[in-house]
């Protein structure tokens, strides 16, 4: 079998990226998902991607690989290029892991996942998007409010100040993220409780693995509990040291309503084959979605491959898993264009569930620290 690990390499395009951790951070899950893959009668291939999608549209066609394992989450450090990615698949027709070019834009422009899963009937925080700063006066929602980028995910522009308790400082953030990422900001009703995490695998067999929840520490005395993007990338940040995350402690009716929402809003952007929901959960034991990662960090030692592990399903056998869903898809309205008029048909696969029985996890969402950093 001929994989295809493609990848984005990015993270030098800019002068000043303020995504720059996150977009390296591909280079090494890709060298560690080739790594776990490669033997037998695979072979792996990394195909790293910049921004020039005409030559790799060509490398393919003739490279012809028999599956791809779409890591690309930008192109040109743009992540709204990261749709492009399997919608040149698709045309095609060479299978892939993770989510369709839809389900990643509705991923991406978040508000308009936010009105689907409000359409149907998926709680998520009120909100509302802000485009220019003259149009802040049209902002009618309760506070504390937290702004984000619109189009951004891994944190990127999210910190202490993104909370906000005022006219004032609601216009302070959402002026620095029209001026520092060019996009629209989203400001949404912000939820004091807990951050909790449910990673899901698989599609026709779907189900959550181990959920976890982040612990906030003293780094965050008398500021808002919320995971930023230093928090996330900077591993020497007290934010980073003191937001250790841990197995989610929760009722079975909290924990059964996390899940039921996180695979509702997983199903309502037809996502598929991994992902991870995020929760912010009120003192109601009520859950609300705030994002939603179809193609979550897939390191050895970040959050989801630990909450496989916790699962039973090794590092290997979870990089095999992804593979086998995508190829599922061969034998589906994606099969691949026949070479010739004989060409052979496999014969699909019966799904197969790997997962074992839960355990304990420590996983967090995107960062990596041994377990004994972990408190």
């Amino acid at each position: 079998m001929h994989i295809a690990l493609l990848h984005n390499r990015d993270h030098t395009h800019l002068d000043d990226d303020p995504g720059r951790e996150a977009r390296e951070d591909v280079v090494r899950v890709a060298a560690a998902l080739a790594q776990s893959l490669e033997g037998g009668k695979r072979t792996v291939e990394l195909v790293p991607i910049d921004q020039d999608l005409f030559t790799l549209h060509e490398s393919f066609a003739v490279r012809r690989p028999d599956v791809v394992i779409n890591l690309c989450e930008s192109l040109a450090a743009d992540s709204r290029g990261e749709m492009l990615v399997p919608a040149m698949l698709d045309l095609l027709r060479v299978p892939y892991t993770g989510s369709s070019a839809l389900s990643l834009a509705l991923a991406l422009h978040k508000n308009k996942a936010k009105e689907i899963l409000h359409a149907r009937g998926v709680p998520t925080p009120g909100f509302c998007v802000v485009e220019r700063v003259e149009d802040l006066v049209r902002v009618n929602l309760p506070f504390p409010l937290i702004v984000k980028p619109a189009r951004e995910d891994a944190s990127m522009g999210i910190d202490f100040d993104s909370v906000v308790h005022d006219q004032v400082s609601l216009g302070r953030a959402v002026a620095r993220v029209l001026r520092t990422f060019h996009q629209p900001a989203l400001v949404e009703v912000f939820i004091a409780g807990r951050e909790i995490y449910v990673p899901l695998l698989g599609n026709g067999a779907r189900r959550a693995l181990p959920l976890t929840e982040i612990q906030f520490g003293k780094a965050f005395d008398n500021q808002p509990n919320i995971l930023s993007y230093i928090a996330k990338w900077d591993e020497a940040s007290p934010e980073c040291i003191d937001s250790p995350s841990g197995p989610a402690v929760l009722t079975a009716a909290v924990e059964a309503r996390c899940i039921d929402v996180a695979l509702a809003a997983f199903e309502a952007l037809e996502c598929r084959d991994y992902g991870r929901v995020d929760l912010r959960v009120d003192a109601s034991g009520n859950p609300f979605v705030i994002d939603i990662n179809p193609n979550c960090d897939l390191h050895p030692q970040a959050g989801f491959a630990k909450a496989a592990a916790a699962a039973g399903i090794g590092y290997a056998d979870l990089a095999l898993h992804l593979v086998e869903l995508a190829e599922e898809r061969r034998h589906g309205n994606q099969a691949p264009l026949a070479i010739g008029p004989t060409a052979a048909r496999r014969t699909a696969q019966p799904h197969r569930d790997l997962h074992a029985g839960r355990a304990s996890s420590r996983a967090r969402a995107h960062r990596r620290r041994p377990p004994a950093e972990q408190h």
